[in-house]
């Protein structure tokens, strides 16, 4: 039993370990995920030759 026990831990640490990589790189997808989101927002169309207000209160 005590060899059985000790492939069994053993494979729950493989187990454990795989959740934490694949957690680890769904959550480094999604912060790609959101700069990509944030990179192509369409930027605000300013006319030329039209002069922004600068409030500087």
């Amino acid at each position: 039993m005590n060899r059985t026990n000790e492939v069994v831990e053993r494979a729950l640490s493989v187990v454990a370990a795989s959740k934490a990589k694949r957690e680890r790189q769904e959550q480094q997808r999604r912060q790609v995920y959101e700069r990509v989101q944030i990179e192509s927002r369409r930027k605000p169309n300013i006319p030329k030759g039209v002069q922004l207000r600068l409030s500087l209160q």
